[in-house]
């Protein structure tokens, strides 16, 4: 599985905030009130970012030899499934509460202070979700095998 990019990540972000913005504007062009977050939402991703960490753990502990049982690769698999899903999800939810964030600002009346401080607490725990994310990924990361060759590699071609 190769590790996730950071270039996938600011994309996700981008369009996640292009997203964000275009909701509010859509739905104030509507008549209708800006899209404010649930107050629960950032819970929900720091829970997240908790479940991702603590299934990568045991893999990190195997990995590196301090634990003496031995971690089913299916379980690691699937840690690192997480991880990565986590990342990127962290990434689109905080470009999108990045783009409600700017949409509210950019109007001429002053928003609520209230909405504001959830779209921020929005933003830095899908921040917070994404770094926990990419270091649970790490920890599910073996280290390379020297047994391992690469078909181009010429030290694995005479057999030496």
């Amino acid at each position: 599985m190769k590790r996730t990019s950071p270039l996938i990540l600011v994309l996700l972000a981008l369009a996640g905030g292009g997203a964000g913005y275009l909701v509010d504007h859509l739905l104030t062009a509507g008549g209708r009130a800006t899209f404010a977050p649930s107050g629960f939402l950032p819970v929900l991703l720091l829970l997240l970012a908790a479940a991702a960490l603590g299934l990568a753990w045991p893999v990190r502990r195997s990995v590196s030899g301090r634990s003496r049982t031995r971690v089913d690769p299916f379980s690691a698999m699937r840690a690192a499934t997480l991880a990565r899903a986590s990342s990127l999800l962290g990434a689109l939810v905080a470009g999108f509460g990045a783009g409600l964030l700017v949409f509210l600002l950019s109007r001429p009346v002053a928003p609520q202070v209230g909405s504001t401080v959830a779209m921020a607490a929005l933003i830095v725990s899908a921040l917070v979700l994404v770094v926990a994310a990419l270091v649970a990924e790490q920890f599910c990361t073996l280290p390379k095998d020297p047994d391992d060759r690469q078909p181009d590699d010429p030290a694995g071609a005479d057999g030496s």
